[in-house]
C-alpha cells in the first residue's frame, strides 16, 4: 500500500504516469545517467532518478515483469521509515533544478 502512496505522490510531483517508482528494476543508457548528479544511497534512490529524469523530459517505458514477491521472514524489510525517506526525495528533488 505504501508503494501505490508514493508512486501516486510521484506521479503528481513528475507527470508520469508509473505504475511503480519502486520497482529496482529499471534500465538506463549511460548518457541519461551521466546528466544528472545522483546522491542517494538508500530506497531514496528510485525518486530521486525518477523525478531527475522527468524533469529533463526524458521518456520512461514500462515493461511488465513477473516475479516471486518475498514475505518479511524472506527480506522484505522495507518499513514506514523507508517512505518517509522516499517522500522526502520525492519532495526534494521536485524542487531542485
Amino acid at each position: 500500500m505504501t508503494n501505490k502512496i508514493l508512486t501516486f505522490i510521484c506521479n503528481l510531483f513528475t507527470n508520469l504516469n508509473s505504475t511503480d517508482i519502486e520497482t529496482g528494476y529499471k534500465v538506463f543508457k549511460i548518457a541519461m545517467l551521466k546528466k544528472i548528479n545522483l546522491v542517494e544511497k538508500s530506497f531514496s534512490f528510485e525518486p530521486e532518478v525518477t523525478v531527475k529524469l522527468a524533469k529533463r523530459k526524458f521518456k520512461f517505458y514500462e515493461v511488465p515483469i513477473t516475479y516471486n514477491g518475498r514475505s518479511y521472514n524472506q527480506g522484505k524489510k522495507i518499513g514506514l521509515k523507508d517512505a518517509f525517506i522516499a517522500l522526502k526525495a520525492i519532495f526534494l528533488y521536485s524542487i531542485i533544478n
